[in-house]
């Protein structure tokens, strides 16, 4: 009777497989390690997990599920060993498959005890765990382009800890009602009509929860839209003040051309007279008026030198001592978009870092160079006031609760191109290196 009811445990466990696979679907590209390595780390973890459920199950007629629910907290802390995700990412990917996996098994009780009135729910026939195990997989099959195509990059870029939360909380409310609604007699679901209508309201609340997660979906991809067509705009903006400076910038240099023939004159009239202190006065003045009009050119891309120079104005404003040394690649090998965004969340970071200091405290170096002809690094070096929040995936934002945005930004963008971002600090400076290849 033990061997019997051992073997037949183990089919009820074998839906932890597709579930465990459900949760890298959308986290395919912030898994630690392969594919391979984390198929053989879950299943050196689910197969002697599932050994002793069922030896537990088969020796002391314990509930599947009294042992399967609690496990999931261990399972989780598992999973987020192996993908880099931040807490409240995680928990809403893993909560929500949870939630989803619970109706392959409402509907598999309702399969049971179409087949074994008689029975209890608390014996899940093999049959029964068998056809949950297939809807399983039917769910995983369905689920895995649309997770890996497009909530994937909801992941990579919703970096909002309210939001994810809201999701956990709308996830636990379907996953704690169909733990409680497991019938414990199958006598109860056989009530009148109650078969079909418990069949009905689960496929209605399964189709609820996934229509909320498809609006989830568009709500945050409207949120990243939005956010990028706000980095479009002022970009858009930056370009339209620099074109307004090389505007004012022509003009000054017609004056001074204009005016150049009259400095020649006095400089020739002083020079009969042998004032060469005047002349050197004079040639110093004109020295300063022509830096005072000059206007600095970062790299040859438009977009990004309107980005360098708003910074950098920016920077003044706020006295901020600069020193920067940009040497971009001709052409430029990367998107333009992906290199404004870069480099300007690394501008704007390391501005604000500055500014929780007094002025006179405050300098930003930078420099930018193409070494080994084939690398591009970036080297970023900012004055701050010593405070930083850290988590286990990083650097974590001081302005809100989740991963500093811009720090995460720069890191996609950095990977997109094969490269790396590494963040330090000491006591009174903020260092951020960056690597792309070209």
């Amino acid at each position: 009777m033990e061997m019997y009811r051992l073997l037949s445990a183990l089919p009820k466990l074998l839906v932890l497989i597709p579930g465990a696979a459900s949760c890298y679907l959308s986290a395919i590209d912030r898994m630690r390690f392969t594919p391979a390595k984390t198929a053989a780390l879950c299943t050196a973890v689910l197969l002697p997990y599932s050994a002793a459920a069922a030896s537990l199950h088969a020796i002391f007629s314990m509930d599947l599920n009294r042992i399967l629910f609690p496990s999931l907290v261990l399972f989780f802390f598992l999973y987020r060993r192996t993908v880099d995700l931040d807490f409240p990412r995680a928990l809403a990917i893993y909560v929500g498959v949870c939630a989803i996996e619970t109706f392959p098994m409402q509907f598999a009780y309702a399969f049971d005890a179409f087949l074994h009135p008689a029975s209890g729910a608390a014996d899940l026939s093999p049959e029964a765990a068998l056809f949950q195990l297939g809807l399983s997989c039917l769910l995983l099959a369905a689920f895995a382009y649309p997770a890996t195509r497009y909530f994937k990059g909801t992941v990579d870029s919703l970096d909002v800890p309210k939001i994810w939360y809201s999701t956990v909380v709308l996830s636990s409310v379907f996953l704690s009602f169909n733990v409680l609604a497991v019938p414990r007699s199958y006598a109860t679901i056989h009530t009148g009509r109650m078969y079909m209508l418990f069949i009905a309201f689960e496929a209605g609340a399964m189709a609820v929860l996934v229509g909320s997660y498809v609006l989830f979906y568009r709500g945050a991809s409207l949120i990243l839209e939005h956010a990028e067509l706000k980095q479009h705009s002022q970009l858009l903006e930056m370009q339209s003040r620099q074109y307004l400076a090389l505007q004012e910038h022509i003009c000054q240099t017609a004056k001074l051309r204009h005016d150049f023939r009259h400095s020649l004159r006095l400089l020739a009239s002083l020079a009969e007279q042998g004032d060469t202190g005047s002349i050197r006065t004079h040639i110093a003045e004109y020295e300063t008026m022509l830096d005072s009009y000059a206007i600095v050119n970062y790299c040859k891309n438009a977009a990004l030198n309107a980005l360098f120079s708003y910074y950098r104005e920016m920077a003044d404003a706020a006295g901020i001592d600069t020193d920067w040394n940009i040497e971009l690649p001709e052409p430029l090998p990367f998107s333009e978009f992906d290199m404004t965004g870069l480099f300007g969340n690394l501008m704007e970071n390391a501005i604000a870092g500055c500014r929780t200091l007094p002025e006179g405290s405050r300098y930003f170096c930078l420099t930018a160079e193409v070494r080994h002809g084939n690398r591009l690094y970036v080297v970023s070096t900012n004055s701050f006031d010593g405070k930083v929040r850290a988590g286990e995936e990083g650097y974590r934002s001081t302005r809100h609760g989740g991963m500093g945005i811009g720090l995460a930004s720069m890191t996609a963008a950095a990977e997109k191109y094969g490269g790396s971002v590494r963040a330090s600090n000491s006591d009174r400076e903020f260092f951020v290196d960056i690597v792309l290849k070209i």
